[in-house]
């Protein structure tokens, strides 16, 4: 039951509503559950109130169901802009307005101070987000975020979809995390129907998932010292994180590996020259990456603008249950890969990298240490790879609903946390996400705090927060 719920030594790992209930899911050493609680009256009672993890997931379930937690600190909406014609979408589903209403920021107050407002629209071509920075001279005394620009109602298309169906929009949650979200929903949904893909198809889906944590940390790397001004190191690792869109592109047949995981297995197989592609660019990567790490360390500017910057301590994390390298450079070692050891992670050997500084430059270090365990794991990946089939007959198993299943997987981000419930013809009756930036939000608008208002670039895409994926 809902009411079990005590916060003490556990993780919040989800909140979501439905129309006549809401769930928890939380973590705990080893183990992970999902509670319950009836809201017949349309409330419940708020965990917000008392652990601040919860307080926009709360927001969220009362946007989109209606559903509203009792005590709940910040009531503001939080994805609904009021332009989307209806309210509650998830829920009863009532006309709205479509307004535009003004969002109530918090107020500040102080002498010499003043405000600073940043986006949605940004400058690069990025995903639309507001930061309103409250500032004293150059410092930043406050940040608060503003998000929901990004919501793509997906939870909703999901509902009555096909298996299929879903799989695909499930892998167009966060076009960066693509291969993390389809293997959470597949490994859910087979969970539900209590099947298991081919042993070569689970080695599949762990090499495509190296694969895009290798490109996006190598992306990331190169963009957080371009935003310190240090544009040499940025087209270098761009050049890399190409060469493994290729080679993903010649191994899978696309460059981001979409639609290649759904349940049951992998849409296609690893062919004998994109095993070739993938070896080559590992070895170029070995070759040149630690002479950019090199770079990196021993540039002084570079090193004055990043060490120091932006910190993160380490009790927000553990309070946050903070996952990816927000968390690992905080002190916070929890891996999914290590924590649910699902296939084919239970069958490998890496190491996770953790950081005690929490700063801009840990966060660094994380990515750095992660290139290179991840570049030993497609090494394992593709020595150890079995042969047998790619896929199998899932529909039969499916048909009956309903059934319900969850899976939490690391993304090159953090853990990734999808519930599934199917029903009937094997349809998604339901489902939720939730993407790793909803926990490290709410840490970069403490991060800024003291630093001044030119390193908030810096110090953001350190974090690199999800808008797609956050918003759904």
């Amino acid at each position: 039951m809902y009411e079990a719920v005590s916060l003490g030594d556990l993780d919040l790992v989800a909140l979501w509503g439905e129309p006549e209930s809401v769930h928890v899911a939380v973590r705990e050493g080893t183990d992970g559950a999902i509670f319950t609680r009836a809201c017949p009256r349309g409330t419940y009672p708020s965990l917000g109130l008392r652990h601040a993890p919860a307080i926009r997931l709360e927001r969220a379930v009362q946007d989109l169901v209606g559903l509203v937690a009792e005590g709940l600190p910040d009531a503001r909406p939080w994805l609904d802009h009021s332009r989307w014609g209806v309210r509650h979408p998830l829920g009863v589903g009532q006309p709205g307005p479509a307004d535009g209403t003004t969002y109530a920021f918090l107020p500040a107050e102080g002498e010499g101070l003043h405000e600073v407002p940043v986006g949605p629209v940004h400058a690069g071509i990025i995903e639309p987000g507001h930061f309103r920075f409250t500032v004293n001279g150059e410092t930043v005394v406050r940040l608060e975020q503003r998000l929901g620009y990004a919501h793509k109602g997906t939870a909703s298309l999901m509902r009555g979809a096909s298996i299929p169906r879903a799989a695909q929009l499930a892998g167009r949650i966060s076009g960066d995390s693509t291969v993390a979200y389809a293997l959470a929903f597949a490994l859910a949904v087979e969970s539900a129907g209590q099947i298991r893909a081919p042993v070569r198809a689970q080695w599949l889906r762990a090499l495509m998932a190296e694969l895009e944590r290798l490109a996006n940390h190598l992306g990331d790397i190169g963009a957080i010292a371009n935003d310190a001004a240090f544009a040499i190191l940025h087209a270098h690792t761009g050049v890399l994180r190409e060469q493994v869109l290729r080679a993903s592109d010649a191994a899978f047949g696309h460059r981001l590996m979409m639609d290649r995981i759904v349940p049951g297995g992998v849409t296609r197989d690893l062919k004998a020259d994109g095993q070739e592609a993938i070896a080559a660019t590992v070895a170029r990567i070995r070759k040149i990456f630690p002479s950019l790490v090199e770079v990196y360390d021993e540039t002084n500017s570079l090193q004055d603008r990043v060490v120091g910057t932006g910190i993160v301590r380490a009790e927000w994390v553990q309070r946050f249950a903070t996952g990816g390298f927000v968390g690992r450079a905080a002190g916070r070692a929890f891996d999914a890969r290590r924590w649910g050891r699902y296939a084919t992670y239970d069958r490998l050997t890496f190491d996770v990298p953790v950081f005690g500084e929490g700063d801009v430059n840990a966060r660094v270090w994380v990515r750095i240490r992660e290139v290179e365990q991840s570049l030993a794991l497609i090494d394992q990946i593709l020595d150890q790879l079995p042969a047998g089939p790619i896929s199998t007959t899932s529909d039969g198993a499916l048909a009956d609903g309903p059934a319900e299943g969850s899976a939490l997987v690391e993304s090159f981000r953090g853990d990734v946390f999808l519930w599934v419930r199917l029903g009937p013809g094997g349809k998604v009756a339901a489902c939720h996400f939730r993407d790793p930036s909803w926990f490290q939000w709410p840490l970069l608008e403490a991060a800024v705090d003291g630093n001044i208002l030119a390193d908030f670039p810096l110090c953001n895409k350190s974090f690199n927060c999800a808008y797609s994926g956050h918003d759904g």
